[in-house]
């Protein structure tokens, strides 16, 4: 059996299309000042209507297989993370696989929300520490804003489309320390998408207090339990829902801001591409040294929560 799973690779691709907060002040009654002091977003993308979950995905997936230097015919299996998938059925990573002319790997969906990529890396880990596979397509792919009301001011300043990517692959040294995942659903309508109407729906405050809550412990809990003192972490990955949230949870463990990476500012909340997109873009300027201690941490409707502690 393969004794660890290393992150080798990662990608992202995100629309063309940047929706400013100036912009929406002439679609809902809103205004930059009050979206950016409640949630440090400024702009997000938007993807157009020939646009689909699968083509961002497709984008990011080439990005991060080109940069992990593998045969993309040596990846195993296909991870996706969504809840704005293309089709019922079959899977966003079926088409995905099909896209990328992937022919010998298994592939499927994983839908928790915001904590979806969590929950990917979490199950390819368990994949190739088996001994199933060696490599492991990750990715978190969305086209949230086609679930906004765009005359509820209180969901659709917050979201945005796009995708992220990683591959994962079988490794003799230390990668991934730790993987937390769980989730509650007595919380089911807090953070909804209902059937009827197909549009989000979010209680706000509740949400925010249960999330500041839930992922101040998580964090603490993973870094205890892993016997890793808060000054040995270099980076926190959260996902990007909520700067306040965000700053909240570094707070409650003693993490300055200049250790967190945050991209809710331009990107919003892209729910299951969040993680991928914000680690990308770090990981593209060179900010990720070899040997790091990263941790990635998420919450998302259910409610479902989870952590990834790892060494790059």
């Amino acid at each position: 059996m393969t004794k660890f799973t290393k992150i080798i690779s990662s990608g992202s691709y995100l629309p063309k299309k940047v929706l400013t907060n100036k912009e929406l002040e002439s679609r809902v009654d809103t205004s930059d000042e009050w979206i950016t002091e409640r949630t440090g977003i400024k702009e997000r993308r938007v993807a157009d209507d020939s646009e689909t979950s699968v083509d961002l995905a497709y984008n990011a997936a080439i990005d991060a297989i080109k940069k992990s230097g593998i045969n993309k015919n040596d990846i195993g299996a296909i991870f996706l993370a969504t809840c704005t998938p293309e089709r019922k059925f079959p899977s966003t990573a079926v088409l995905l696989q099909n896209k990328l002319d992937i022919k010998d790997a298994f592939s499927f969906d994983i839908n928790a929300a915001c904590t979806g990529f969590v929950y990917a890396l979490d199950i390819a880990k368990k994949y190739i520490e088996s001994g199933q596979i060696k490599y492991a397509l990750v990715v978190g792919t969305e086209k949230i804003t086609s679930l906004l009301d765009w005359t509820d001011r209180n969901t659709c300043v917050l979201f945005g489309d796009g995708s992220g990517a990683m591959i994962l692959a079988a490794s003799e040294k230390p990668g991934i320390i730790s993987s937390t995942i769980g989730s509650d659903g007595s919380y089911k309508d807090l953070l909804t998408v209902n059937t009827d109407l197909e549009y989000i729906e979010m209680k706000g405050s509740d949400v925010f207090k249960t999330a500041v809550n839930t992922l101040g412990k998580l964090a603490k809990h993973t870094l205890e339990d892993n016997n890793v003192g808060n000054d040995e972490l270099d980076w926190l990955v959260p996902h990007q829902a909520n700067e306040r949230i965000i700053l909240a949870i570094a707070k409650k463990i003693n993490l300055p801001r200049e250790k967190i990476i945050i991209t809710v500012n331009k990107h919003g909340n892209t729910s299951a591409a969040s993680i991928p997109l914000a680690f990308d873009e770090a990981n593209s300027k060179g900010i990720f040294k070899q040997g790091d201690m990263i941790m990635l941490e998420a919450f998302g409707a259910g409610f479902t929560w989870g952590s990834i502690l790892f060494r790059y």
